[in-house]
C-alpha cells in the first residue's frame, strides 16, 4: 500500500551546525555543504520498500540552498537489523529557491510496472566469490525491476575483485553483437550459449534482461579472447539479446606520488572502437568505461559524431582520484556534449582485518572504490547521487532538456571547422 510521509515546515540549528529538516521519519541525515549521506532506520520504521519523491530545504554555514530528493530508493542493506536509504540530491548555490514541501512514496512492490525513461544505477558490493557477486547483482537487478527501470546499470567489474592479478582467474568469453540465449537454454539443455563457451555472467545478464523485459547495461567484466583479456561492457536488450559491447578504450594507467599505483596494462588489452546504442524513448546512448571519461574526444566522438543524448560510463574511481575527479569529470562530460551522464561504481568494502585470525585471507590486494553513483543532467547538475554504501539510485530522466539545452546554448552548430575538426577514426 501507498504510505504518505509528511515534511514539516521548520528549520533546526543545534549548536554552530546546521541541518536538514527532518521528517516524520528521519531519513535524511545532518548534512553540510549541501551533501546528502545516508541515516540507518530501524527496520519496524517504515515499509519494506518505499520510494520517495520530496523538496527538502536546508541551510549550509554559508549559504541558503534547496536540496531537492527526487527519489530515495530503500531495500535491506547487509545489517539484517536496519534499512539502507540513498538519497538523490540535486542542490542550488547561488540562491534560495523555492520552500516547497511535497513528498510522495510508493511501495516498490506496488509498482512492478515499467515506468518510461526511469533508469536504475546499482551500486553492488563486490567480494572474491564470483557466485555471491552473480547473487548480489541479480538482487539489485530484480529491485531495479520492482522500481519500473526501464534500463539498469552495473558497475565496472562487478564479479571479480578489481585488481590485476585477479582479472585473469575471473575472465569469461562473452557473446558479441547480436547473440542471444536459445530457447533450450532456458530449459538446461544443451545450448548455441553452451557450444560458445560464454561464461556464468554473460548468461546472467541475458536471461535476466529477457525475464524482466529490460535494457541492462552489464558495467563490465573480465573478457577472455585469443589468449588477451579485456575490459568489456555488454549491453544487453529486452529480447536477451548482446545489442553492444563496448572494450575500455583506455586503460587505467597511474602512478600518483603519495597516493594510488595502478597498471591495468599489466593484464588487460585496450579496445579499438565507440559503442552506442538505441533504446526507445532515450535515444542513442553512448557507452565508456571507468578511465574513458577522462578524454573529452572520446565523449564529444559519441555525443556530436553519433548524436548520443546519454553517456554511461560504468567505473570504479579510488579513494584518491574519486573525490577529486569523479563529479567533476562528469559534469565536465554532461556540460561539453549537452547530454545526461550516469556513472555506476561498485559499493565500498571494508579491507581485510589482518590482526584478525578469524578473519579470511584476501587472495588479491584490496581496492577501495570511491561509490557515490551519479546521474549530471545536460546543464550540468547531479540530479541523482548516492554515497559509498550499497545502493540503487532510481530517476526517471527528461530526455526534452537535452534538445532544450543544445538549442539554448548552440555550441555544435558554432564549431570553427576552420580551426579544429572532429575526426572519426
Amino acid at each position: 500500500t501507498t504510505q504518505s510521509i509528511n515534511q514539516p515546515d521548520r528549520e533546526c540549528k543545534e549548536g554552530n551546525s546546521r541541518r536538514l529538516l527532518q521528517s516524520e521519519y528521519p531519513i535524511l541525515p545532518a548534512s553540510s555543504g549541501g551533501r546528502v549521506r545516508e541515516r540507518k532506520v530501524q527496520r519496524h520504521q517504515l515499509p519494506s520498500y518505499i520510494i520517495l519523491h520530496s523538496s527538502i530545504c536546508m541551510w549550509t554555514s554559508k549559504r541558503r540552498a534547496v536540496v531537492r530528493a527526487l527519489y530515495v530508493v530503500a531495500f535491506p542493506s547487509l545489517s539484517a537489523n536496519s534499512f539502507a536509504f540513498q538519497s538523490t540530491v540535486t542542490s542550488s548555490r547561488s540562491r534560495w529557491l523555492s520552500r516547497q514541501h511535497s513528498t510522495r512514496s510508493y511501495s516498490v512492490s506496488s509498482i512492478k510496472m515499467q515506468i518510461d525513461n526511469r533508469v536504475a544505477l546499482l551500486q553492488v558490493p563486490v567480494t572474491e566469490s564470483k557466485s555471491t557477486n552473480l547473487k548480489t547483482a541479480s538482487d539489485y537487478i530484480r529491485k531495479a525491476h520492482d522500481a519500473g527501470a526501464k534500463l539498469t546499470v552495473l558497475p565496472e567489474i562487478w564479479n571479480s575483485p578489481y585488481a590485476t592479478s585477479a582479472f585473469g582467474d575471473y575472465a569469461e568469453m562473452l557473446p558479441n553483437v547480436g547473440d542471444k540465449l536459445t530457447e533450450a537454454s532456458n530449459e538446461g539443455e544443451a545450448s548455441e550459449a553452451a557450444d560458445n563457451g560464454w561464461g556464468q555472467s554473460s548468461r546472467l545478464l541475458m536471461t535476466l534482461a529477457r525475464e524482466y523485459n529490460m535494457y541492462i547495461v552489464g558495467g563490465s567484466i573480465p573478457e577472455k579472447c585469443d589468449n588477451k583479456i579485456f575490459n568489456t561492457c555488454l549491453i544487453i536488450n529486452p529480447n536477451g539479446e548482446v545489442v553492444g559491447k563496448h572494450r575500455k578504450v583506455h586503460l587505467f594507467d597511474i602512478d600518483v606520488p603519495g597516493g594510488i599505483c595502478f597498471k591495468e596494462s599489466d593484464t588487460l588489452t585496450a579496445g579499438d572502437g565507440v559503442t552506442h546504442f538505441d533504446v526507445d524513448g532515450l535515444g542513442k546512448i553512448g557507452i565508456g568505461i571507468c578511465y574513458d571519461i577522462r578524454f573529452p574526444e572520446f565523449a564529444m566522438l559519441l555525443t556530436q559524431h553519433y548524436d548520443c543524448k546519454i553517456l554511461i560510463f560504468p567505473g570504479a574511481f579510488n579513494l584518491t582520484t574519486g573525490p577529486a575527479h569523479w563529479e567533476l569529470l562528469q559534469r565536465a562530460r554532461a556540460v561539453d556534449g549537452q547530454c545526461y551522464v550516469m556513472t555506476a561504481s561498485p559499493a565500498r568494502t571494508s579491507p581485510p582485518n589482518d590482526d584478525d585470525e578469524t578473519d579470511t585471507k584476501s587472495k588479491y590486494p584490496h581496492y577501495s572504490a570511491w561509490g557515490h553513483s551519479t546521474v549530471v543532467s545536460p546543464w550540468g547538475e547531479v540530479i541523482a547521487t548516492c554515497d559509498e554504501d550499497p545502493a540503487m539510485v532510481v530517476t526517471d530522466l527528461d530526455m526534452s532538456k537535452v534538445d532544450e539545452m543544445r538549442m539554448a546554448i548552440p555550441t555544435m552548430k558554432q564549431k570553427r571547422n576552420d580551426l579544429y575538426r572532429l575526426v572519426d577514426g
